[in-house]
């Protein structure tokens, strides 16, 4: 300390770390941190984007209580979030356990599985276009070759069909990322665990409740906080494939203030719907890991 303590101020470790730091700290405080109050400053305004601005209070905020679009993108949300949790993270788990199993094809899968991921928003939704398209679609026609002709329908024109049939293609884009964040998780887990099992005589279900699970559980948590955040603000796919309709059937709080700033010309009100996004993910992803965090400890205390 006493070395540290005559060398000149730009010198010392501490002010290296943060000359190392600042740059990304710049870009972060730029683009994620100054939006959120800048956002909400406008949307004390009534402003097209281009003129001048008017300010109104919380007009726009009492408009969006009582506005029945965006409560209706809200419960499209939270029908992603719950339908994300539940399809996404186990078969990611499945398909993890699946990969890093031994078996012949195990490297022909893991390229095939993680395609989806890669592939872009725009790809993924002409792709899958092409599949509900009702006339002509790969679905329609398959249903129709196995005889169930009751089935057929317009699977982005029927209002009860249109949000899930979105979250499937979704689904479908989103599961490879859980499956490799699993299968990290899974390569960390030692290997003696399982041989010292086997000795004991469990099976492969014992094994993956009492090792394979609880050691997954910190990756299950992140994981669940990622779904549940990138959820609340989904837009891609939804754009893509339905824009949010048929009559709004399929609209997400995204979708929307996208629509109210970029089409309708209102980027107060898009401010506010931006907000309310925000602190309604930031709430909700706190109270998440609040919770699980909790069970967790007692959890740990119990044993």
């Amino acid at each position: 300390m006493k070395v540290l303590d005559h060398l000149p101020w730009y010198r010392r470790p501490g002010v290296t770390i943060f000359l190392f730091l600042a740059p990304a700290l710049f870009f972060f405080a730029l683009y994620v941190l100054a939006p959120i109050p800048v956002s909400f400053y406008y949307s004390l305004f009534r402003w097209d984007g281009i003129g001048e601005r008017a300010f109104i209070g919380f007009q726009n905020w009492k408009e969006l209580a009582q506005d029945p679009i965006f409560w209706r993108a809200l419960k499209n949300n939270v029908t992603l979030v719950v339908v994300s949790l539940l399809f996404q993270l186990p078969m990611g788990i499945a398909l993890a356990l699946l990969l890093t199993s031994r078996f012949r094809w195990t490297k022909l899968l893991k390229t095939i599985y993680v395609l989806p991921y890669l592939m872009s928003a725009v790809a993924i939704g002409m792709l899958w276009r092409y599949i509900y398209e009702p006339t002509f679609g790969l679905l329609n026609m398959f249903l129709e070759a196995i005889g169930r002709f009751s089935w057929i329908q317009d699977w982005l024109g029927d209002p009860k069909v249109v949000l899930y049939s979105v979250i499937n293609a979704i689904n479908w884009q989103f599961t490879p990322f859980y499956m490799l964040l699993f299968m990290a998780a899974l390569a960390g887990i030692p290997d003696e665990l399982y041989e010292a099992a086997k000795i004991d005589g469990a099976s492969a279900w014992n094994m993956f409740w009492t090792i394979t699970l609880p050691l997954l559980w910190p990756t299950i948590i992140n994981a669940a906080t990622l779904s549940l955040v990138g959820s609340l603000k989904y837009f891609d796919l939804i754009h893509v494939l339905s824009g949010g309709g048929p009559n709004h059937a399929s609209e997400l709080m995204a979708t929307y203030m996208y629509k109210r700033s970029f089409q309708h010309f209102r980027m107060g009100y898009g401010s506010t719907i931006a907000v309310a996004l925000f602190t309604i993910g930031f709430v909700l992803s706190m109270v998440f890991l609040r919770t699980t965090r909790r069970r967790e400890y007692e959890g740990g205390g119990k044993g």
